[in-house]
């Protein structure tokens, strides 16, 4: 995952595991105090343990980075902390991966930012996932088409981000929403038909502008990041309190109920936390979740191993297999060395616990030449090096 964000251009940022409650508080409302582990500290301020990065980020961003030059790419990794029922996939400390960009909106920022989230998905090995992709302003625009009040949204959202159709139609005609828009609301929340999409639209400036600014990314995300498996949904929700514009979701469906793995889009905090407006957008992945994604998928992990096990024969060997050991080592190849002083048979079998791929056995015979023997694990063979030769002989 790191390795794919510095390919990308993005550096790494860190920030504090606790923040001012009041940061998240302005981010999310008061209604999310029941979720956070927050506490007061010995100076009588309210602290809370991080939810999620992206605040923090911006935090950071809004105190020491303005001034930086445009556009600000930043990735992290850290854990996080929600009060929230345990349960496969959802844990109350989880380890988040993302990236914020800052300083720009155009749609190749943001199609490099989906394709981004994409490639480091598939490039830890994951064989099934589903991107897709919306927007928040098509959706608001359609909630204003249908005259549908911001309370009545609040009503509706956690419906529409649930799938929960039947329940979607049933409330929006206690709204008294005609059968017909209902209808017609749930086929466009349902189809992944982006000219079925435009027709529905009410047809003003500000609506074909994002329906445009939308089909100029997918074109870039297939011609040039050749992403092409994807697909449209406009009941993508996300927050509409801060999220804004382009959104999208990945997930992985052999985890069943608690499938995303991957949530971002544009959105707005940096005015709120009192800095300068700009652009900006990210994404996070459940870093936990991607790796029981994996494990679900029967993902061969590669096993934890060392190249090299130094055996030092009797007690006064063990200056010089010290020092073989720590040759190994500076020159990059990963060395252990047994610390219990175990006879042969006993240090062998440790060895072969740790997946050691070679045993370096350091005897008084083999100091009399000025050799060690040099075991391959896989295939049992012995052979007597010269020490100033053990260097090319293990690499």
């Amino acid at each position: 995952m790191k390795s794919t964000f510095q390919k990308y251009g993005y550096r790494e940022i860190q920030t504090p595991m606790f923040e001012n409650l009041e940061l998240f508080t302005a981010k999310s409302g008061e209604t999310i105090i029941d979720e956070l582990y927050s506490f007061k500290d010995k100076g009588n301020r309210e602290i809370a343990l991080r939810p999620e990065l992206t605040a923090p980020v911006i935090r950071f961003y809004v105190d020491k980075l303005q001034m930086e030059p445009k556009p600000l790419k930043l990735f992290y990794f850290g854990n996080c902390f929600r009060y929230d029922r345990p349960q496969k996939g959802r844990y109350r400390e989880f380890r988040q991966a993302g990236c914020e960009i800052i300083g720009t909106s155009t749609p190749e920022a943001y199609a490099e930012l989906i394709a981004l989230a994409y490639t480091i998905l598939t490039n830890v090995g994951l064989k099934d996932i589903q991107l897709s992709i919306g927007n928040l302003n098509i959706l608001s625009s359609i909630f204003k088409t249908l005259k549908i009040s911001k309370d009545k949204q609040k009503q509706l959202i956690p419906l529409i981000d649930k799938s929960q159709f039947e329940e979607i139609s049933n409330l929006m005609q206690e709204f008294g929403i005609k059968n017909e828009e209902v209808e017609n609301f749930l086929d466009i929340l349902q189809t992944s038909n982006i000219e079925k999409i435009s027709n529905y639209i009410i047809n003003d400036d500000l609506t074909k502008k994002e329906l445009s600014y939308l089909k100029e990314i997918l074109n870039l995300l297939e011609k040039s990041f050749e992403i092409k498996d994807y697909k449209i949904k406009i009941g993508i929700v996300r927050g509409l309190d801060y999220y804004k514009g382009v959104v999208f979701e990945i997930d992985a469906p052999v985890l069943g109920a608690e499938k995303q793995l991957c949530g971002g889009g544009a959105y707005e905090l940096i005015s709120l936390f009192g800095g300068k407006e700009t652009s900006t957008a990210g994404f996070a992945i459940g870093f936990d979740r991607t790796i029981l994604a994996l494990q679900t998928e029967r993902y061969q992990f590669p096993l934890e191993k060392i190249d090299v096990f130094i055996i030092p024969v009797n007690i006064e060997t063990i200056d010089k297999s010290i020092e073989v050991t720590q040759i190994l080592r500076n020159n990059g190849i990963t060395a252990d060395i047994d610390l219990l002083r175990r006879g042969m048979s006993k240090a062998l079998k440790y060895a072969s616990s740790i997946n050691a791929e070679k045993i370096v056995i350091i005897g008084p015979k083999e100091l009399e030449k000025d050799s060690v023997t040099i075991r391959d694990m896989k295939t049992g063979e012995q052979t007597l090096v010269k020490i100033n030769e053990i260097l090319k002989v293990v690499k």
